[in-house]
């Protein structure tokens, strides 16, 4: 619930702080006074749009800082489990703001006079936008704007999905789903049409490519490795002279070092002086080395070609590599790797399962397994429409309307002749959109008998006023403990229709807190706390007008709602007018509550 609300700077309001009681609570006050302010600065909580011009005029900025109880939790170790709105709990957590120890939580927004705006949670700097998320899971704030939004279809549709309950909630995620897939379908095989010349353009060029590159079939290495034996080749006739000449040396037939290390071997094994002997491992060390070197020597004379026509073989090799290298990576290396990820791409263009027929295949199942789940939703729709119309019509009748009731009409929404998403749904073609393929408009019947028309254009300002009403109560009836904010839900009617909207309004208190700004003393003598806004000027008004809040007693009720009986005042007549008014709504009150029991999770004072 909302228990404290302070203002600064805002319109016409100074300075100003107000205290909520659970239940019901009425603010009223003469015209100009300030009352719109209040639920301006509960918009400006719920993230709406900062506007410069509500700053009050001299002041740099206006402030609107909020207390609300999310728990009656005892310690701080307690708040954070017993907050049981997913949404509260996770914003609170990701932004890290302080939930007081007796469970509750300061929201403020600022904005300058330049249009700046801030917001702030629990002590924490948090975006507009994240502000406006945690409080509109606290507050339904309800002005004109909401009851022009009635008369739009998505918002109709949305207050019916939402009387519905679990069992539309259900049958929408399921065909949500099945429409994600099947859009997910048409836009690849979008794609697919629009892409097909240029997709078999890349398929040719990656063939191409990867058949030029099989046939030379390049391996690891190779071009580095060919790089160094033609350097060596090109010189054969010097390289082969040098090697044999070294070989000969050190391995011919005669005067050969191996032949001179070995006589020396012999001729130190020979003698008996110890210095000579003591030569002899590091000769044998010298022989084995040189014996190496003979060999290798004669492998490489052995693999040295015969004649220029290997050399010639080898540059032609290198030439077909060299061009692979210049059209397709650095290195060879890099050319091994391009053909591997042109087959890839090969694979991903050429697999069946994606081609342009089955994926027209898999869009026909996909089309056909959304209108299956649209028929459901639209069936539940329809059922859940009946049972609405039937219960807003009897809070209708209690509101004065006579005969009138409400017609809620569920019908498939027509899809255009080019609409990519129409399915057929009851025999019509019908658009699956991101709700559903249903159509659903409130309809007024202005008596028994009578053709439902659109409230869009049969209802008057009042009729909106009470169908929005009517259907809140009936909307509210399964929860509890939200913070219902009406801004003269009451404007255009009057006489015994303000006194049922009175009593509607007591009853929804029952199991939510309500607050309401109404000019109508039939409503405000129904609530249980009153909040008057006042207004005063400076001295021979050389300061701006200035609004202050109180909470009235009894007695300041009685002179208020005197005041609001056509300006009676302070006058007996008035005054008495005024105490009969709140008797009459106490007894009713009382006799309401004997019929209806208070719901389970109202608070209380």
């Amino acid at each position: 619930m909302l228990e404290e609300l302070s203002i600064e700077g805002l319109g016409v309001i100074e300075q100003a702080s107000a205290t909520f009681h659970p239940g019901f609570t009425v603010l009223t006050g003469e015209t100009g006074a300030g009352k719109t302010m209040i639920v301006t600065s509960l918009h400006l909580l719920s993230g709406a749009r900062a506007d410069a011009s509500r700053v009050r005029s001299g002041d740099t900025k206006a402030t609107v800082e909020g207390r609300f109880r999310l728990s009656d939790a005892g310690g701080a170790a307690d708040v954070a489990d017993s907050i049981a709105d997913p949404v509260i709990a996770e914003i609170l957590e990701s932004t890290g703001a302080d939930v007081d120890e007796d469970g509750s939580l300061i929201a403020l927004r600022s904005v300058t006079s330049d249009g700046r705006s801030r917001g702030h949670v629990g002590g924490r700097s948090v975006p507009v936008g994240v502000l406006g998320r945690l409080t509109n899971q606290l507050l339904t704030i309800h002005g004109q704007n909401d009851q022009l939004r009635l008369i739009k279809p998505e918002h109709q549709r949305a207050a019916l999905d939402t009387f519905a309950g679990q069992t539309v909630e259900n049958a929408l995620a399921t065909y949500r789903a099945a429409r994600v897939d099947w859009v997910n379908i048409l836009d690849d095989l979008e794609m697919r049409r629009s892409r097909s010349r240029d997709l078999a353009q890349e398929a040719d060029r990656l063939r191409f490519g990867v058949d030029e590159i099989a046939a030379v079939d390049p391996q690891p290495g190779e071009d580095t490795e060919l790089a160094a034996t033609i350097r060596r080749l090109s010189d054969l006739e010097t390289i082969r002279t040098a090697a044999a000449q070294s070989r000969e040396i050190v391995t011919g037939d005669s005067g050969s070092v191996i032949d001179g290390l070995g006589q020396v071997r012999s001729i130190l094994e020979s003698t008996t002086e110890d210095a000579l002997v003591a030569l002899l491992p590091r000769i044998a060390e010298a022989l084995a080395v040189v014996t190496d070197v003979g060999e290798e020597l004669t492998s490489f004379v052995a693999d040295l070609p015969a004649d220029a026509d290997e050399l010639e073989k080898l540059l032609t090799r290198q030439a077909e590599l060299k061009a692979l290298v210049r059209k397709y990576a650095p290195d060879i290396d890099g050319v091994i790797e391009w053909r591997r990820d042109a087959e890839a791409r090969l694979a991903v263009i050429d697999d069946p399962a994606h081609s342009i027929a089955e994926l027209e295949a898999a869009a026909t199942a996909a089309a056909d397994k959304v209108a299956d789940a649209a028929a459901t939703l639209h069936k539940r729709r329809r059922t859940a429409a009946k049972s609405m119309a039937t219960k807003v019509s009897a809070e209708l009748a209690g509101l004065a309307m006579g005969d009138a009731s409400l017609a809620v009409e569920v019908s498939p929404d027509p899809a255009g002749t080019d609409d990519r998403l129409a399915i057929e749904l009851d025999g019509r073609r019908a658009h699956a959109g991101s709700a559903g393929a249903d159509r659903v408009e409130f309809g007024l019947v202005a008596h028994k008998g009578a053709t439902p028309l659109p409230i869009a254009r049969s209802a008057s300002g009042g009729e909106l006023s009470r169908v929005m009403l009517a259907l809140e109560v009936v909307l509210a009836a399964p929860t509890s403990g939200s913070i219902m904010v009406f801004d003269e839900v009451d404007a255009g009617v009057g006489g015994r229709a303000a006194v049922e909207i009175g009593r509607r309004l007591a009853n929804l208190a029952r199991a939510h807190q309500v607050i309401v700004v109404t000019h109508l003393p039939q409503v405000a003598a129904f609530a249980d706390n009153h909040l008057v806004i006042g207004k005063s000027s400076g001295a021979r008004g050389r300061k701006p007008q200035t609004s202050t809040v109180r909470t009235l007693s009894r007695d300041d009720r009685i002179a208020e709602l005197a005041r609001m009986l056509a300006g009676l005042g302070d006058s007996d007549t008035g005054k008495a007018h005024a105490e009969e008014l709140l008797a009459t709504a106490d007894s009713e009150k009382a006799n309401d509550a004997k019929v209806t029991p208070k719901r389970a999770g109202a608070q209380t004072k």
